[in-house]
């Protein structure tokens, strides 16, 4: 599976520079992006957050801001201040959502706005606190996406927050719903369809569902090539998995 092309977007909650430098020369070749999270960003020294959004560049990842600012930008009406500091800080995409608040302007306004800025977009499909999304749900997310997508957007990710229990796809036990994963993979495109997967049981449970090209997120740097050993059947929880087996030679007979 050497040529899958890269199919992870670990996050960055708060490391340090030289954490991030060190996860992108070790692994930056398997990532689809970077999602600078959450708010950390913004307290943290300015020259560090540009030392990291610089770095990820530098080995050709995408740097992504994550969509909770967003949402705090879009409801203090200060969209436009925001997309402004995204673009200074050097990332180049940012990520909208409607995950705690409602947003005032139409999916087109927001990616016209961000393009004036050279910035893409991506959507995040889902609430933060509502627990996990019914068959109803999925098909107002669906629509929603295709409406962001009509605008502009590149990709739609689903939510499941850091801990992929209660929310999204997973059950308060942690247990994926694939049936409803199914629903927006057979809606989308599997290259603009990214799953947050933030725990081992999540991720392993996509992998397992949808095989090897399924986009993650929400990925923690230092489980980046658990995932990705996962991925290409070389972890050992992976070996009997059909959709995982490494394509090697023909298995050898069992001898007892």
């Amino acid at each position: 599976m050497a040529d899958l092309a890269p199919a992870i977007v670990p996050f960055d909650p708060g490391y340090s520079p030289a954490t991030v430098e060190s996860h992108l020369a070790q692994s930056g070749h398997l990532m689809a992006g970077l999602k600078i999270s959450m708010a950390s960003w913004l307290i943290a020294n300015e020259e560090q957050t540009r030392r990291k959004v610089f770095a990820a560049q530098a080995f050709g990842v995408c740097p992504i801001a994550g969509g909770s600012l967003f949402e705090v930008a879009s409801y203090h009406d200060a969209l436009e201040d925001y997309l402004d500091l995204c673009a200074r800080t050097g990332l180049q995409r940012v990520e909208c959502a409607e995950g705690f608040t409602e947003l005032a302007r139409t999916p087109r306004e927001v990616v016209a706005a961000a393009e004036e800025r050279g910035l893409q977009v991506q959507f995040e499909l889902g609430r933060k606190h509502d627990g996990p999304m019914t068959a109803r749900q999925v098909q107002e997310l669906i629509d929603q996406g295709q409406d962001w997508l009509d605008a502009g957007a590149v990709m739609l990710v689903i939510e499941a927050r850091e801990s992929a229990s209660d929310v999204g796809l997973f059950t308060a036990d942690g247990e994926l719903n694939a049936t409803l994963a199914e629903r927006f993979a057979e809606a989308f495109p599997p290259e603009v369809l990214l799953f947050e997967a933030p725990t081992k049981a999540s991720q392993f449970a996509l992998l397992r569902h949808f095989g090897p090209q399924v986009v993650l997120g929400n990925v923690r740097l230092e489980e980046v090539l658990r995932v990705e050993i996962y991925r290409r059947g070389l972890h050992s929880d992976a070996f009997t998995e059909p959709r995982l087996r490494f394509p090697g030679r023909a298995a050898r007979p069992h001898v007892s």
